[in-house]
């Protein structure tokens, strides 16, 4: 099965190169960066290592940017889909694993989780705002969605090819909650969802909103599962549900 790692990347000059090269030797058949018009040394640095690289001629957002990587993936002919945020703050060392789960068909999505457990969570940076609205929001979805998930707020994910073929992201949000919807459109379409461990990295060159930004954030998530439960009910209909045009 042909593994393609994505990164949605946005000014990670700092973090790039780090990130590259712990993806395990091997275990993926090509890496592909798409920068939605960085201002620093993104894409230099991209082409220097080797890396595939797309470039938007103008910034589209954090879901704009995943919808041209997974585009660009399934073109190329991936089976399997590993997102992962170029800014260090994920290890990419556990991709073998992940994928092992979508490989042996117990999984369809594998999550990276960050919340092994608080203290951990804590001590290696994670802010307690983050702490307290990610263990809210994710409970909510748990609950709403049916699953047991540990972190739905992860930057990293992994894909089968079935997934980013069925489920309608051209019709998500551009902005982050466009993470939210995909996963509220995966169980909307009977997709298994399973979860690994994964270190938390806080450190001040790794990518993250700020409060309000998170508050914004937070309320959009809640806004989706409410579409989740009023499309599952017949009360209404979303577009985000509807499946992929062949």
């Amino acid at each position: 099965m042909k593994v393609i790692v994505v990164m949605p990347a946005y000014n990670v000059e700092s973090t790039l190169e780090k990130t590259f090269r712990d993806i395990p030797p091997g275990s993926v058949d090509e890496v592909i960066l798409t920068d939605d018009e960085s201002k620093d040394r993104t894409v230099e640095i991209a082409k220097s290592l080797g890396i595939t690289v797309l470039q938007h001629e103008k910034n589209l957002g954090y879901g704009g940017n995943q919808k041209t990587c997974y585009d660009e993936a399934l073109r190329r002919g991936a089976d399997i889909i590993v997102m992962l945020h170029p800014d260090y703050q994920y290890d990419p060392r556990v991709i073998p694993f992940a994928v092992g789960f979508i490989q042996t068909g117990i999984c369809d999505v594998v999550l990276g989780s960050r919340i092994r457990t608080r203290k951990e969570t804590l001590e290696n940076g994670m802010p307690i705002y983050k702490y307290i609205s990610n263990r809210f929001l994710t409970t909510v979805e748990n609950v709403v969605l049916g699953q047991n998930v540990g972190d739905f707020h992860t930057g990293f994910r992994v894909y089968h090819r079935k997934v980013l073929e069925t489920v309608a992201y051209h019709k998500n949000s551009n902005d982050f909650v466009f993470d939210t919807e995909f996963l509220a459109q995966v169980v909307y379409h009977g997709f298994r969802i399973g979860d690994i461990p994964i270190p938390t990295r806080y450190f001040a060159e790794a990518s993250s909103i700020n409060f309000r930004r998170s508050l914004e954030y937070g309320l959009l998530t809640l806004s989706v599962m409410g579409k989740f439960l009023l499309q599952k009910a017949g009360l209404c209909r979303f577009p985000i549900f509807e499946k992929k045009p062949t």
